[in-house]
């Protein structure tokens, strides 16, 4: 059973609330996610491009633009090398729509997920020598490509890295030591030495900051034509939803709401959000696993060429295409997590603290869904192996409590490749270690089992009486959520349940009538797994109580609840509710 906890982080709410002329609700939110300096404030408040740092402070930029510049004068032909996942994909598009424009000769590979693998590889920097390549540039890869990059240089290739991911290192004497590659140029902030201030940009945000430079320097005004584009990755690359990347959500969702692409119109026309206000959340969990669909099943070159095509009636074929993947992409994840679940389940792997399952027959191209899965299911981290072409190849996920990069570092002698960051991973390894991984990681991990309990933390209690039209247009101003910027999460105890009702045509939605031990009412509604509420209840008071509640009959029924406020306007009317998220019934 999850624990609660009221986030309580110490600062002057009402301060802050004055001197902002906002709610000191709001000031409070604020404080919970850790956004009280002056600087941070005014940024998350007012989310304008002139409050992105100088992206001079990007070591390596200067550098890169020089050398980009210099290779456009000289018609040197560059490829661009991406990853093939919503964020590569987005790299690429920017980094070659971007180059095109300012004349470069530029064209793109991305490495196929099954054959290739992650990132730059010998056989790519091999074929881009042999087709006459001058230099490469790699996108959302290339950090941790030490003698790849080594050999490109051998061949008398230039090489630039753009990445976000974490640095790689060695350890010695209990000391990291960060590793480098030869690349002439690398533009990473999270390098020691970047003087650049915010560090959480994902793939295509390093790269888009990179464009806008060099549109700036060459007096082009195109800068903000990949808008929604840099969008669209940093949502679906899970990043922090603050400081820059905030700028480029709130910009970028705008801009996606009305694009001009033909294949992204086509994309959105085919997912069924043509005539919705596009979101944090259709971005997500629609359009993005539509792209990444032809990543996993098939090629993300497919994707990258929709974004590409100016052919309506092609973008309208491979939309509804990359759909139908991605529904089969489902199908396979839902096989899979059942799968690994019978696994756990059999061999009592959830009695563990870290959890290594092996299960040849599911795609490798879905394991990384399938590890999320079976975390969210466990609240445990989890690794999800599967048979590739070369060997065992793997997805991980983690929770807050474990970096799973470093305790994949202490078993680097077991693996063949591996990189990633504190909470998702990929690594390859020999069959032969499957079981001396799971052992090593289970033996000297630190987790605890107050670490493995889930945790919910609420930003306050809040009473119905403070709910109301103003409040929720004044929290409105803290959109768009994502990581690093939760949805609002308010509790209250000891509510009455006057009445339930079963909503929809599978009866799967449960309207509640609520009642405060102040005596205000608010309607409530429960969305998830609603026979798990009406069991509760039954367990709880039982038979009689449930069904008095369900019949409007006065009944015992007291629940505490975490929930965030709503408008529901159905039919012309308009009343406020409260969505709820959790429950514990007294």
């Amino acid at each position: 059973m999850e624990k609660w906890f009221i986030r309580n982080k110490k600062y002057d709410y009402k301060e802050i609330a004055s001197e902002f002329e906002i709610s000191e609700i709001v000031a409070k939110l604020l404080i919970n996610r850790d956004i009280y300096e002056k600087k941070d404030i005014e940024l998350f408040l007012n989310p304008q491009f002139d409050r992105l740092n100088s992206a001079e402070l990007m070591k390596d930029l200067l550098k890169a633009s020089d050398i980009i510049i210099q290779k456009i004068k000289d018609k040197k032909r560059i490829r661009i090398v991406g990853d093939f996942d919503v964020d590569g994909i987005m790299s690429v598009y920017i980094l070659y729509k971007g180059l095109k424009s300012f004349g470069a000769e530029v064209d793109y590979i991305i490495p196929d997920r099954v054959i290739d693998g992650y990132g730059i590889n010998i056989n790519i920097v091999n074929n881009a020598k042999e087709e006459g390549i001058d230099t490469i540039i790699t996108c959302d890869n290339g950090i941790a490509a030490i003698n790849q990059i080594k050999h490109a240089k051998e061949l008398g290739m230039t090489v630039i890295v753009t990445d976000h991911h974490d640095i790689p290192y060695t350890e010695e004497n209990n000391t990291k030591v960060y590793l480098s590659t030869d690349a002439d140029a690398i533009i990473n902030p999270k390098q020691l030495d970047c003087k650049y201030p915010f560090k959480s940009l994902c793939g295509a945000g390093v790269v888009y900051r990179f464009i806008r430079y060099l549109s700036d320097r060459l007096n082009l005004n195109n800068k903000d034509e990949y808008l929604e584009f840099v969008a669209i990755a940093t949502i679906c690359d899970v990043v922090d939803l603050v400081g820059e990347n905030r700028i480029i959500v709130r910009k970028g969702l705008e801009a996606l709401n009305s694009t001009k692409n033909i294949g992204l119109k086509a994309l959105i026309d085919m997912c069924g959000v043509l005539n919705k206000e596009i979101g944090v959340y259709h971005v997500g969990f629609i359009l993005g696993p539509t792209i990444n669909a032809s990543g996993r099943l098939d090629t993300a070159l497919y994707a990258l060429e929709l974004l590409l095509t100016e052919d309506m009636q092609l973008a309208y074929e491979m939309a509804k295409n990359l759909r139908d993947l991605n529904d089969d992409r489902r199908k396979m994840t839902i096989d899979g997590v059942d799968k690994v679940i019978d696994q756990i389940e059999a061999k009592k792997m959830q009695k563990s603290k870290v959890l290594v399952v092996y299960e040849p027959d599911i795609h490798e191209s879905i394991a990384g869904i399938i590890a999320g899965r079976i975390k969210d299911k466990y609240n445990m981290p989890t690794i999800v192996l599967t048979k590739g072409i070369e060997g065992v190849k793997g997805s991980a996920r983690s929770i807050e409590e474990y970096n799973m990069f470093e305790e994949l570092s202490k078993c680097k002698d077991l693996l063949n490749r591996f990189g990633g960051h504190s909470m998702a991973a990929g690594l390859s390894l020999d069959e032969d270690n499957i079981d001396e991984l799971r052992s090593r990681l289970n033996q000297y991990t630190i987790l605890t089992e107050e670490d493995l309990i889930p945790k919910i933390y609420i930003d306050m209690q809040l009473p119905f009486e403070y709910i109301n039209y103003k409040l929720i247009n004044e929290i409105k101003i803290l959109e768009p959520y994502g990581k690093g910027n939760s949805k609002p999460l308010f509790g209250e105890k000891n509510i009455r349940i006057k009445k339930g009702s079963l909503l929809g045509a599978k009866k799967n939605v449960l309207k509640l009538s609520l009642i405060s031990s102040r005596g205000q009412r608010m309607e409530g509604i429960i969305f998830n797994d609603i026979q798990s509420c009406l069991d509760d209840v039954k367990s709880k008071y039982g038979e009689v109580q449930l069904n008095n509640m369900l019949n409007g009959i006065e009944n015992n029924i007291l629940v505490d609840i975490l929930y965030y406020p709503d408008v529901n306007e159905y039919n012309g009317n308009v009343s406020l509710q409260v969505i709820i998220k959790n429950y514990r019934f007294n």
